[in-house]
């Protein structure tokens, strides 16, 4: 997928299925309820639908594919696809979205060039079109972006069928889809980069290709710009690496938008991380080129902040780098002084993310922030917490973080929250410092959280650890194995919460 890939086609229609132009026609079947739809689909297949009902090959189970062949005349399709929705009861936008992807991701292995999705009247339409259209972009994304011989190909057209379908609120929520699916797929395309492809300098002239296309404004601080604004924390890990490190601003300031709220998003870009001195187990290391996906989230979120046109300022801000045990490298014991002011006693080399939030945190107040959400792949003890399942979320004051996780449920992003007691920040106590990187293996997600905590004054901060989402050990019906995008629409959708902010 290149950068700035526009190429798929994506309409909404309220054709009747016979008249459909397309490859393969697709609908999401229950295992307890037939849909409406379920008749007129099985007349197109000469009864072979109803058929593998009857004979339980296909039950409706979630996820679960039926494919015939269209034998009826008059119908323009060359097939017919069925897709297990599970129970009606417990059918969301969230279930809804996936079987898109599914279904997507099935039409990508099969080479299908034209791809047509019901959608059924189940759910708010409006609601359901924009998950159908995030589903089957997401479906599309190919993570063999550097093989020589691809297998697959995505769709060059798709269609979204609903009974209304030449409603104009449809074809915005479509649109709108649309432009989510492609920013998660480019923070996949991000994170899924070997390291010597996506240097901090190769990141950041990413962004600014993605910035500029999207109508943003981006500001690249070098090595020499980071040092003079004082972001010791920053440049302290950098120091290991021969690669210079780079803090990229991304700025959203659509006309007329008031002086505030101004939203921050930050995000973690550390392009590999080897742990430093503190060298991390050899078993697993080349997974470590995905810890830049907090910033890749941020990146990408910030282009569809600006092509849906979000009311309200935003600031994105990454600071980028690599964590490498050169003869230059940080060294445990050290003392680095953020751009706040605060000291820093570095404990272990390998709890670097925390470091360079901190002075970015710094930045994103400087440029006015008054709300505030990091995301990084920060703690193994987060995946020990919560496995893969869901994201941990720290932070406050309490409604602040109840809009964060209303957000991410509704964008398909499970997050938990997690505490942030007074106890956790006794562990990183300094006898020579304000504060020391870290505070051991005791509650290691909540102690890091704390750590950043130390940087975001008294906003409201939101920080969520992605450690355990940002990447799929193995492959599901809807998500090849290798880069999630996981963040990157609650923070595109955000802004647009604004009238519940306090």
């Amino acid at each position: 997928m290149a950068l700035t890939d526009t190429t798929v086609e994506l309409e909404v229609t309220d054709a009747p299925l016979p008249k459909i132009e397309a490859e393969l026609i697709a609908a999401p079947i229950f295992e307890d309820d037939e849909t409406s739809v379920f008749a007129a689909l099985d007349a197109g297949s000469g009864g072979e639908l109803s058929r593998a009902r009857t004979s339980r090959e296909f039950t409706g189970e979630t996820f679960e594919m039926f494919l015939a062949a269209v034998t009826a005349d008059g119908w323009r399709a060359r097939r017919i696809a069925l897709i297990g929705a599970g129970r009606r009861q417990a059918f969301t936008t969230e279930r809804l979205r996936q079987i898109a992807a599914t279904i997507g991701l099935e039409a990508r292995r099969r080479r299908v060039a034209r791809l047509a999705f019901h959608v059924g009247d189940e759910l708010s339409a409006a609601a359901a079109v924009q998950a159908a259209a995030e589903g089957l972009v997401l479906g599309g994304f190919d993570p063999g972006l550097y093989k020589t011989e691809p297998k697959t190909g995505a769709p060059a057209a798709l269609q979204i069928q609903h009974e209304r379908g030449a409603d104009q609120v449809l074809r915005d929520a479509a649109s709108r889809g649309r432009v989510l699916g492609e920013s998660s797929n480019l923070a996949r395309v991000l994170a899924n980069e070997p390291s010597n492809m996506l240097t901090p300098r190769m990141l950041a002239d990413r962004a600014v290709t993605l910035g500029l296309d999207a109508g943003l404004r981006v500001e690249v601080l070098d090595e020499r710009a980071i040092d003079a604004h004082g972001m010791g924390l920053l440049l302290g890990v950098a120091r290991g690496s021969a690669e210079p490190p780079r803090l990229i601003a991304l700025h959203h300031e659509p006309a007329g938008a008031p002086d505030g709220p101004v939203l921050g998003l930050v995000g973690k870009g550390i392009t590999f991380d080897t742990g430093g001195i503190s060298l991390k187990p050899a078993d697993g290391m080349e997974r470590m080129k995905d810890d830049m996906a907090g910033g890749a989230a941020v990146i990408c979120a910030m282009r569809a902040i600006a092509r849906l046109g979000a009311p309200i300022r935003v600031v994105g801000v990454v600071p980028a780098t690599e964590n490498m045990p050169g003869g230059r490298a940080m060294k445990p014991g050290d003392l680095l002084r953020s751009a706040s002011g605060k000291t820093v006693e570095v404990v272990n080399t390998d709890a670097e993310g925390r470091l360079i939030l901190g002075d970015a945190l710094w930045y994103a107040r400087q440029h006015g922030a008054t709300h505030l959400v990091d995301v990084a792949t920060l703690t193994g003890a987060c995946i020990v917490a919560l496995g893969r399942a869901a994201s941990g979320l720290f932070g406050g004051p309490e409604w602040w973080l109840d809009q964060v996780v209303a957000t991410a449920l509704a964008a398909g992003d499970r997050v938990w929250p997690m505490p942030l007691y007074d106890e956790y920040l006794d562990q990183l106590r300094s006898e020579i410092a304000d504060v020391s990187n870290s505070g051991g293996r005791p509650a290691g997600a909540a102690t890091a959280a704390m750590f950043v905590k130390q940087f975001a004054g008294d906003l409201p901060w939101a920080h969520i650890d992605i450690a355990g989402t940002a990447w799929a050990d193995e492959a599901k019906p809807y998500q090849p194995k290798g880069a999630t995008g996981v963040a990157v629409r609650t923070l595109a959708e955000l802004p647009f919460t604004r009238d519940r902010w306090r």
